[in-house]
C-alpha cells in the first residue's frame, strides 16, 4: 500500500504529481508531472510542467527549476510568474524523449532561460 504524508511544510513526492500549476494572473498552466531529485543532495531540482496539447495528446513536459514553483494555499496548487508564451518558448521535450539530465551544459541552459540560479550551484 503505498502512503503518501503531507504535513504543513512537508509534502510526499505521490501528493506532488498531479498537482495544478498556475501563472500570477491565476491562469491554470498545467499538473505537474514529475519531479527530478538530485541524487547526491537528494534537493528537488525540477518540476516536470505537463502543458499543451489537448486531452493528453501532443502534451510537452517542461523542466521548470524547483525554485521557480511557489505552493499557494488558496490556489490549491504551484504559482509561477511565467507566462503561457514563455512556457511554449522554453525548454521542453516529449513524452517518449528524456532530456540530457546530468549534463550541466543542458541544465544551466534550463535554469539561464527562466532567470533562476542553477541548484547545484545554491
Amino acid at each position: 500500500m503505498e502512503h503518501a504524508h503531507v504535513s504543513n511544510s512537508l509534502i510526499g513526492a505521490a501528493k506532488v504529481d498531479g498537482t495544478a500549476v498556475y501563472n500570477t494572473a491565476g491562469d491554470r498552466l498545467g499538473d505537474i508531472h514529475d519531479i527530478m531529485i538530485d541524487k547526491q543532495t537528494g534537493r528537488v531540482a525540477y518540476a516536470i510542467l505537463s502543458f499543451g496539447g489537448f486531452l493528453g495528446l501532443g502534451e510537452k513536459y517542461h523542466p521548470l527549476p524547483w525554485n521557480t514553483l511557489k505552493y499557494d494555499t488558496n490556489q490549491g496548487g504551484y504559482v509561477v510568474g511565467l507566462t503561457k508564451e514563455q512556457l511554449e518558448g522554453g525548454p521542453a521535450y516529449d513524452e517518449g524523449d528524456e532530456p540530457a539530465w546530468g549534463d550541466r551544459d543542458y541544465e544551466k541552459r534550463v535554469h539561464d532561460y527562466y532567470g533562476m540560479p542553477p541548484y547545484w550551484m545554491m
